[in-house]
């Protein structure tokens, strides 16, 4: 075995500066390309920011142009009109206003007939309602006495100018009894009786149309089972 010489080795080693300055650029290179990566980073996101806001600002001013150039479509529309295109126009707009003036008036004039007939049947019902006791006295008149010329006149006028105002008398002797126009005020059994009907009229009954202004008020003949 060789002898161990201590200056031999000591030599044979690095220098210790040498390994220092190789270091060194080593870190520095690293925390450069560190710093770059960091630089690079902050980069793309602040850009990626103003992209953003840029983007949406876009679409803002697309729509607000969308609008703008409907706007302008219609002027331009208007615009290469010519002057009997341009009346054409004019004209069908005032034809559809008219139309809707005419169809409101319509429909006015037709609530105005309604409320109208309906205020006459109101005064036509009062006067009859006010006259019914005397028409009563009349058509008792008729019945059970003789009517001089005169006096027969006067009632077929009465008669004839209700009539007139759409006012019917209704209720017969012998008629089929029907309660949504009679006014029961007796029953009495009648052996030849089929099925209730009127046997003697008290007091006639009035309507206008379909409406009943006073039942007319009878004696019905009853079936005795």
């Amino acid at each position: 075995m060789s002898d161990f010489n201590k200056d031999e080795y000591l030599n044979d080693l690095p220098d210790m500066d040498d390994l220092s300055g190789q270091a060194a650029p080593a870190a520095a290179s690293a925390a450069d390309g560190a710093s770059a990566a960091s630089a690079a980073g902050a980069t793309q996101e602040g850009a990626a920011q103003p992209a953003a806001a840029q983007s949406q600002e876009n679409g803002d001013s697309a729509a607000a142009d969308g609008a703008d150039k409907a706007d302008a479509a219609d002027g331009k529309a208007d615009d290469t009109l010519t002057p009997l295109g341009q009346a054409k126009k004019e004209a069908a707009e005032y034809l559809e206003a008219l139309q809707r003036e005419r169809a409101e008036f319509i429909n006015f004039r037709n609530r105005a007939q309604k409320e109208q007939e309906r205020f006459r049947q109101h005064g036509i019902i009062d006067v009859l309602t006010a006259l019914l006791p005397a028409l009563d006295d009349i058509d008792r008149i008729r019945e059970h006495s003789e009517m001089d010329d005169s006096f027969k006149a006067v009632a077929n006028k009465i008669d004839k100018a209700f009539e007139k105002f759409g006012v019917e008398k209704f209720g017969e002797k012998g008629e089929d009894f029907d309660p949504t126009k009679h006014d029961a005020i007796l029953h009495k059994p009648d052996p030849n009786a089929e099925k209730e009907t009127v046997d003697t009229v008290v007091e006639a009954g009035y309507r206008i149309g379909d409406r009943v202004i006073r039942a007319a008020r009878v004696v019905v003949a009853s079936p005795q089972n």
